[in-house]
C-alpha cells in the first residue's frame, strides 16, 4: 500500500522506526517474560522515548507542544507497535487524552496540569471509566434502566467532591500521574444525563491503586484497579459540565480511540508477516526454503492480502478524518478496527504455523504476537458490541 507523505510524516516516521528498532526491540520479548504485571513496565523506556516527544506528541503547537497531525500519529504508532504493541500503546494513550487537557479543561486547569505533562517524561494520562459491573453498559446503556453503567459516586461536600467508588481493567492504571475519573453525579438518570468527569492527579489523598491485571499479551501495557475511598477533590477539578461527562468524552473531544487500536494491531500484524517471510526465506525443508513449498507461500499471501487491505481501510479513514474534520464518521472507524483486529488474528496465528512446532515456542518471535493480538477483540468495547454500535449509526 503507498502512502503520500509529506516531508514531516516521512521525518517522524523514521524517528519511531529508529527508537523501535534501537531501543523496543531488544528488549520487548525479555519484558514480555516477567511474571510480575507490573514489573513489566519500564519508565528508563519511556523516559527515552518521551525525550523523542513521543509522550507528549499530540499537543497542539499553541500549547507547546509539536502538533503531529491524525496521519503522523497512526504512522507512529504502526512503527511502535511492531516493536511491542503495549509500548506504542502506553505513548498514544496519552494522546487520546490530550484533547482534554488542552481543548476541555479551563484555563486554570490548563496552568496546573499541562506544564507537568510538558516537562515530567513519566507523567501518563489515564481515562478511568469500566468498572467490575459496568462495562458494554457504558457504552450502549439500556434506555429502560437509568442504574446501567459507572457506579463510582461523586458528592458535592462543601468547597469539593468526595469520590467512592472502584474501577478496574483501567489503561496505563498505576503508571499515570493524571486520571480522568468518570463518576454518577446523580445516580438516578441515566450515564447519559449524570456523569461528571474530575481530574484526580494519582497523589490525591484517598485514591490508590489496587492488582495490576495480568493479562495474556499486551503485557507491558499496563492495566489496573482505582480504589477511591473517601478521595475528596477541589470542585476546580471538575472537568467539563456537570452531569454532562458522557456527552463531553464522546466523539466532540475524542475521534481517535478506534484509529489507535486498529494502527497498533496492524503493526503487530506487520511484525508477525515480516517475521514469517523471513523464516520461510531461511528455513529449509524438502531440499528447497519453505517459502517454494506452496502450502507456505499461500499461506504468506493470504498474510499480505489481509494486511494490505487492513492498512488501505485505516488510511481511507485517517484521509476522511483529515477532509472531513472531527465529525467524521464514527461507523467507519468501528468496522475498521474490527476488521483490523479479525485480520490479524488471522495474520498472527498463520505466522505460528509458519513457523512450525517452533512457532508456538516462548524462544519463538511470533507466539508474543498471537497473545498480543488476541487481546484486541475485547478492547474500546469487544467487536461485536463495535459492531452493534456501527450498525446503530447506519
Amino acid at each position: 500500500m503507498h502512502q503520500e507523505l509529506n516531508d514531516e510524516h516521512r521525518a517522524i516516521q523514521k524517528m519511531a522506526r529508529d527508537f523501535t528498532e534501537k531501543e523496543i526491540v531488544p528488549i520487548a520479548a525479555d519484558r514480555d517474560r516477567i511474571q510480575d504485571p507490573a514489573e513489566v513496565f519500564s519508565p528508563e523506556l519511556i523516559k527515552k522515548g518521551s525525550a523523542l516527544g513521543l509522550r507528549t506528541l499530540a499537543v497542539p503547537e499553541e500549547f507547546g507542544g509539536s502538533g503531529v497531525d491524525l496521519k503522523g500519529q497512526v504512522l507512529v504508532i504502526l512503527e511502535l507497535a511492531r516493536g511491542d504493541g503495549g509500548v506504542a500503546k502506553t505513548f498514544s494513550q496519552c494522546w487520546k487524552w490530550t484533547p482534554m487537557l488542552c481543548r476541555l479543561a479551563t484555563d486554570e486547569q490548563r496552568e496546573r496540569f499541562l506544564p507537568k505533562f510538558l516537562e515530567d517524561d513519566l507523567y501518563l494520562l489515564a481515562m478511568a471509566g469500566t468498572e467490575p459491573d459496568a462495562g458494554s453498559d457504558n457504552r450502549m446503556p439500556p434506555p429502560d434502566y437509568p442504574k446501567a453503567g459507572w457506579k463510582t459516586s461523586a458528592v458535592r461536600d462543601g468547597d469539593g467532591w468526595v469520590i467512592n467508588g472502584m474501577k478496574h481493567f483501567i489503561a496505563n492504571g498505576g503508571v499515570a500521574k493524571l486520571y480522568i475519573v468518570r463518576t454518577r453525579t446523580n445516580p438516578d438518570v441515566s450515564i447519559s444525563e449524570g456523569t461528571t468527569m474530575f481530574f484526580v492527579p494519582s497523589d490525591t489523598p484517598g485514591f490508590s491503586i489496587g492488582r495490576s491485571h495480568d493479562k495474556i499479551g499486551w503485557r507491558f501495557y499496563q492495566n489496573a484497579e482505582l480504589i477511591f475511598q473517601d478521595c475528596r477533590v477541589p470542585a476546580s477539578n471538575l472537568l467539563g459540565e456537570l452531569n454532562k461527562g458522557k456527552k463531553d468524552s464522546s466523539e466532540r473531544f475524542v475521534s481517535f480511540n478506534d484509529v489507535e487500536l486498529a494502527a497498533n494491531v496492524i503493526g503487530i500484524s506487520q511484525a508477525a508477516f515480516e517475521h514469517a517471510l523471513n523464516h520461510a526465506r531461511n528455513r529449509f525443508q524438502g531440499g528447497k526454503p519453505i517459502i517454494e513449498h506452496q502450502a507456505i507461500a499461500l499461506k504468506l499471501s493470504d498474510m499480505y492480502m489481509r494486511l494490505e487491505a487492513a492498512k488501505s481501510y485505516l488510511f481511507n479513514v485517517v484521509d476522511s478524518r483529515e477532509l472531513e474534520g472531527a465529525e467524521f464518521e464514527s461507523s467507519s472507524k468501528q468496522l475498521m478496527k474490527v476488521f483490523a483486529t479479525e485480520s490479524a488474528i488471522q495474520i498472527t496465528r498463520l505466522a505460528v504455523e509458519i513457523f512450525g512446532g517452533s512457532g508456538v515456542m516462548r524462544n519463538a518471535p511470533v507466539e508474543k504476537l498471537l497473545r498480543d493480538a488476541a487481546i484486541f477483540p475485547h478492547l474500546a468495547a469487544d467487536s461485536i458490541m463495535n459492531l452493534k454500535a456501527a450498525a446503530k449509526l447506519k
